[in-house]
């Protein structure tokens, strides 16, 4: 019986998926490379069904981010094996429709080629599409950054890449230096090493958002298999490698994120600082040290590996990815400890508190207290008005901490809402930028290169005829302090943290006083995550279920607290402090009677249904601050359990 004989009748019986075999003799009638065709002889022989049906169950979705996915799969392959490199990497990336591989990746690089090409040519520029690609540490990233280079270059375009792993804020900086039209960072971020991916930048340095997802989308998915053959095999003769003029331009603008560098001279900060195996140490050690820090580097984390050897996860949320900084840190008596995740776009932080201890702050704790100093230092320092202004911005996620709301608020700023993902964040300084353009243009007749122009001399254009972006983050440790880059920047959060240290330090203070000084303020607030996981195809029917459910079926209450408010993001208009509609997407908010609140999503990038919990209770007094945040962590934690609980009901049906 040959190959294809046996997924026919493993589809009769029931053991293959209706569309993995589609997909399965799809492929193998597509003039696969030897090894492709030998690892799917392996797997059918096996009797492999479940790891054949994740694999080609559908096609890797190209979303409206990009794509990320398994590149090594749960069962492998002698023929994808191979000889292994010297950090356990294989021979080929797994084969199949839902794995980020060689196939998958040419096919996602044409498509983003070919969108690119028709929008340059229906704005009447006659250039060839330039492409910038930077890469993580991670198993097969840079052959497949250079695998999309030279698909780019076969297909007529400009490809620039680095000569080794860059973060993803200096991909998105490099976009608008190099003026290219399009960008692409492999990585999966802080996923597993199994994992790796494949995320998309447009021309303004951002990741896509509408219209030019849904377009980029639309050419992915109407590239057949059989087209790919002739980009698999590489040829980077016509890449352009990026200089150390790269490196050397990110830097001077990621420094600038700092606002008042008078800080750091006095508090003479010394910090442990770890890379989790990755990027980060090629920009945020140096911008640290030119800053005046003591820098104190986790050594047994500073070399590049894909496998993470030291961490079960190399996300800087987690308390275990931090514990070899911290032990650096306590062991040397340094004031905080500072990490960041493979692509460099995420921090986390411990700091040590009045007792001396090194105590981790969760990202609403840092994104808030960075919004309340950065905010109180533009006043000082004559940025904005003292009494504020709404021609200045906060700008944060729905699901991130209100408390930045109530200090947005308080200072007299602008606060706005958007999305989950940073290209929401990004799309609101673009539309800023474009404003202030065309007012000037209109008005004045002046054609502002704005990038080109001093930050303080932007920040007052802004004020006058647009809105001043003042910072920007979410809750997964996400923080932008500025516009020269377009996505969350874990280099300049680094120094952005650092001279927070450094400003409380000189005050006499910690970290964690410095926070209660906000609860005083503004009152005690305090946020959960639910993670519920569902790996592979029946994973992804048991998220949807969910996701179902909360819009057929809202809950009334949860154990005794009732449901005061839904809201369904997919379903209702929502408008921004701008006055902009929010885009429709599958999110729900649910205000509980209580006070509480959360909201439900499932991720964008991982094989999870996510919960943001919300609790606050007043604060009248220094005094009663310790009861009420226990007080508020014992409710929280009794409905966290309650809405896990109607969740997991729900994904069984």
């Amino acid at each position: 019986m040959t190959t294809l004989d046996k997924i026919q009748s493993a589809a009769k019986a029931g053991h293959l998926l209706p569309s993995a075999a589609e997909n399965l003799t799809a492929w193998l009638a597509a003039s696969l490379p030897s090894w492709a065709v030998a690892s799917i002889d392996e797997l059918v022989a096996a009797s492999a069904w479940a790891e054949l049906n994740d694999r080609f169950y559908r096609y890797l979705e190209f979303g409206t981010g990009g794509m990320r996915g398994r590149t090594i799969g749960v069962v492998t392959t002698a023929a994808e094996t191979g000889a292994p490199g010297p950090q356990g990497t294989p021979a080929h990336a797994a084969v199949g429709s839902n794995v980020l591989n060689d196939f998958t990746l040419v096919r996602a690089t044409i498509g983003l080629y070919r969108y690119t090409a028709r929008y340059l040519a229906a704005s009447k520029r006659q250039t060839p599409p330039a492409f910038v690609i930077a890469h993580d540490v991670r198993h097969f990233s840079r052959h497949f950054c250079e695998l999309a280079a030279s698909t780019w270059t076969k297909l007529g375009g400009t490809a620039y890449i680095f000569d080794g792993p860059r973060s993803t804020p200096q991909l998105s900086f490099s976009v608008r230096w190099l003026r290219a039209h399009a960008g692409v960072v492999i990585t999966a971020s802080h996923n597993p090493p199994h994992d790796n991916g494949f995320k998309a930048y447009f021309e303004d340095g951002a990741q896509v958002v509408p219209p030019h997802d849904k377009g980029i989308v639309a050419e992915v998915n109407a590239i057949p298999l059989g087209e790919l053959a002739p980009y698999l095999e590489k040829n980077i003769a016509g890449v352009i490698t990026l200089n150390a003029d790269a490196d050397a331009a990110y830097q001077t603008d990621a420094a600038k994120a700092v606002i008042d560098a008078g800080v750091f001279a006095k508090a003479k900060l010394k910090v442990a600082y770890s890379n989790i195996h990755a990027t980060g140490i090629v920009a945020s050690v140096p911008l640290l040290e030119r800053a005046g820090v003591e820098v104190h580097t986790v050594p047994e984390q500073a070399a590049f590996d894909p496998r993470f050897p030291t961490v079960k996860s190399p996300n800087p949320e987690n308390a275990e990815a931090l514990a070899k900084a911290i032990e650096l840190a306590g062991a040397r008596g340094l004031d905080a400890v500072l990490a960041t995740d493979p692509d460099c776009d995420r921090m986390g932080v411990a700091v040590r508190n009045r007792a001396g201890k090194l105590e981790l702050l969760t990202g609403n704790q840092i994104g808030a207290m960075l919004a309340e100093y950065r905010i109180s230092k533009y006043k000082e320092l004559g940025w904005i008005p003292k009494d504020g202004t709404h021609s200045a911005a906060l700008v944060k996620t729905f699901v991130t901490s209100p408390l930045q709301d109530a200090i947005g608020h308080h200072h007299g700023v602008k606060v706005i809402n958007t999305l989950t993902g940073f290209k929401w964040i990004a799309a609101k300084i673009r539309g800023y930028e474009e404003q202030l353009k065309q007012k000037l243009l209109a008005g004045e007749g002046i054609a502002l290169d704005y990038d080109a122009t001093p930050f303080a001399t932007r920040a007052r254009l802004l004020l006058k005829h647009s809105t001043f972006y003042l910072f920007g983050g979410e809750e997964s440790y996400g923080y932008l302090g500025n516009d020269y880059v377009r996505d969350k920047d874990g280099n300049a959060a680094c120094l952005m943290f650092a001279e927070l240290c450094a400003y409380v330090k000189n005050r006499g203070l910690t970290v964690t006083e410095y926070l209660d000084e906000i609860y005083l303020k503004h009152g005690f607030y305090l946020e959960g995550v639910i993670n519920i996981y569902y790996e592979g195809a029946s994973g992804a029917a048991k998220i949807k279920r969910i996701l179902d459910g909360y819009r057929a079926s809202p809950p009334q209450k949860f154990g005794d607290i009732a449901v005061t408010r839904f809201q369904d993001f997919g379903r209702e208009k929502i408008n921004d402090a701008d006055g902009e509609l929010i885009p429709s997407q599958d999110l729900y908010f649910v205000t509980l009677a209580n006070g509480y609140s959360f909201a439900a999503r499932g991720s964008g990038t991982e094989p999870k249904i996510k919960f943001y919990l919300f609790a606050q209770a007043k604060v009248s007094s220094a005094a009663e601050l310790p009861t009420i945040k226990t007080k508020v962590r014992g409710e929280l934690d009794r409905v966290k359990a309650l809405i896990e609980s109607d969740a997991k009901a729900r994904a069984e049906g």
